[in-house]
């Protein structure tokens, strides 16, 4: 690719006159100047839709289709920012994000109605792209051809796309059209994108991740698009041969997903080349190259994009890698500001200082965070009165300055006056191999501090043997003894989000009071046996005994 591109429009104005294949979805195949042709249509009906003087913001609540990239585009030809509506969530939760973000146009599509059915939209033109009034409506505009708003540069708002935190209402991340081109590039030049490889786009384009690590360097590379209207572990190796996908990119738990599913003698014969994404895990990333024949290149980057970790060739197993170029990144103690020593590990690679070593990771240098839509107070939690920006998330640094994850800022676990990182913990029972999901979190001890409860997904047809458990745990020489969990949840599917991200937050306030499967480990035990109601009983006793009657309720 030759000089770089200062906004994400150009990169929709280089894809006319491509009409090489663009965007495939199910039976249906655009080229790259159908794409840039439709965008173009709906970027002129935009520039009508719009109120003068209102903010330039649409809200896009659609599956993964062809419209949702064409709108993309349209936003950046026309200066437009487009905030993506999460389909799960409900009620005023739905409104309150169309009308935080000042969408004066909602696009949607008939299967989403209902979900609008009832919510107090004022000043929100709602148009339903699968119906016959939609498509006379763009009948007026097709010819168009694309052109830049004299307004669009490096600095107009592109995305408000908002972040998936456990408590609280999501806030908008503010991303430029500078950005996410800048980012699009960034990517074809780590991956070595090709304008012959073709990016199938599984995870949720609501997302940042889908836009900005999977959509945003297919465009800049004027690679093909696959899109999947939702992620299917079932449809995932199918997909990938149909379309011949060469790239995509993944979230939460959906390596585990694909690694649950049956497996076949011809699974390694694929076109994949790379995956990208977060939360595989080291243990899960070995499998998929084992069993597809495909790398995963786990990497670290906040949803605002105030910092990024990259992985090396020489990062070690568990760790997830050095700073890109640019950031000052440190693990500082969020109270005295002062930086972690080093993590210190013994022969068996446990960590001996998690509680001097744990910190919240912050970037020292200049951040591409660009803010939040109207939240001021979100933003001064980010970035400080020092100017730096600090993630919310806990790591640990190695003498060799490698960065390990710990877990977000509200996962810390602090047993007998330790911390523990419960992502380390998460890599450990990983290996287990009948588990397909795990989660780990704390929960409250009678006396003081949390104990260690862990929520397992097993694979189909098997049961959870308790035994067979705690001779895993035995058998992990950088499990260390507080680590191991007290408490064992055992679910049929692990609680996530649409990104299937999970809901720590909800398996925490649900303990080990939520009923279902539980085991635990008596205390001076090494074998699990099951938390029945007699148990159980005993056990939430101690909390009234101990005066903390205050934790037995979420």
């Amino acid at each position: 690719m030759g000089s770089m591109t200062r906004t994400f429009a150009e990169l929709v104005q280089a894809r006319w006159q491509d009409h090489r294949p663009g965007l495939a979805f199910e039976d249906q195949v655009l080229s790259h100047h159908q794409i840039a042709a439709g965008a173009a249509a709906r970027a002129v009906l935009l520039g009508e839709l719009l109120p003068r003087g209102a903010a330039p913001h649409i809200g896009v609540l659609l599956d993964n289709t062809p419209e949702f990239p064409q709108w993309l585009g349209a936003a950046a030809l026309a200066g437009a920012a487009v905030a993506g509506i999460n389909p799960t969530r409900r009620g005023a939760e739905l409104a309150r994000d169309i009308t935080h973000t000042e969408c004066r146009v909602l696009i949607t599509e008939r299967a989403h109605l209902p979900l609008l059915d009832g919510l107090r939209l004022p000043g929100v033109r709602v148009l339903v792209t699968d119906t016959g009034a939609y498509a006379e409506l763009l009948a007026d505009y097709e010819g168009a051809e694309p052109e830049v708003d004299g307004r669009v540069g490096p600095g107009a708002h592109m995305l408000l796309y908002f972040t998936s935190g456990s408590t609280g209402a999501p806030k908008a991340a503010i991303c430029t059209q500078g950005r996410l081109a800048a980012a699009g590039q960034s990517l074809v030049g780590h991956f070595g994108v090709r304008a012959d490889d073709v990016h199938y786009v599984c995870m949720p384009l609501f997302h940042g991740n889908a836009v900005i690590a999977d959509w945003a360097p297919a465009m800049a590379a004027g690679a093909g698009v696959a899109l999947r209207r939702r992620f299917s572990a079932s449809g995932f190796l199918g997909d990938v041969r149909k379309f011949g996908a060469t790239y995509f990119t993944y979230v939460g738990r959906a390596v585990q997903y694909l690694l649950a599913t049956e497996e076949r003698a011809d699974d390694r014969d694929n076109p994949l080349r790379v995956g990208f994404g977060t939360e595989a895990g080291a243990v899960d990333a070995a499998r998929f190259e084992e069993r597809f024949g495909v790398r995963l290149v786990e990497g670290y980057g906040s949803s605002e994009g105030g910092a990024a970790v990259q992985r090396t060739a020489d990062t070690p197993p568990g760790a997830i890698g050095r700073a890109v170029a640019g950031d000052d990144l440190a693990v500082l103690d969020p109270v005295t500001r002062a930086e972690c020593p080093a993590a210190v590990f013994d022969a068996g690679g446990r960590l001996l200082n998690g509680a001097a070593a744990i910190g919240e990771l912050v970037n020292r240098g200049r951040s591409p965070f660009e803010g939040y839509w109207r939240n001021d107070g979100a933003y001064a939690e980010r970035v400080r009165e020092d100017g730096w920006y600090w993630t919310g998330d806990l790591f640990f640094r190695d003498a060799d300055g490698f960065l390990y994850f710990a877990g977000r800022g509200d996962d810390k676990i602090r047993v007998d006056s330790e911390n523990l990182a419960p992502a380390m913990i998460e890599n450990i029972l990983a290996r287990w191999r009948e588990a397909a999901a795990v989660a780990v979190y704390g929960v409250p001890d009678p006396v003081s501090g949390d104990q260690v409860m862990a929520t397992v997904a097993l694979r189909s047809g098997v049961g959870f043997d308790p035994l067979g458990f705690g001779e895993f745990l035995l058998a992990q020489g950088d499990l260390g003894t507080k680590m191991a969990p007290r408490f064992v949840r055992v679910v049929e599917r692990m609680p996530v989000t649409a990104t299937n991200k999970v809901r720590r937050g909800e398996l925490r306030r649900e303990g080990f009071w939520s009923g279902g499967e539980l085991w635990w480990r008596p205390p001076g035990e090494a074998a699990y046996e099951r938390l029945d109601a007699a148990r159980l009983d005993r056990l939430l006793g101690e909390f009234v005994e101990r005066g903390r009657r205050e934790l037995l309720t979420p």
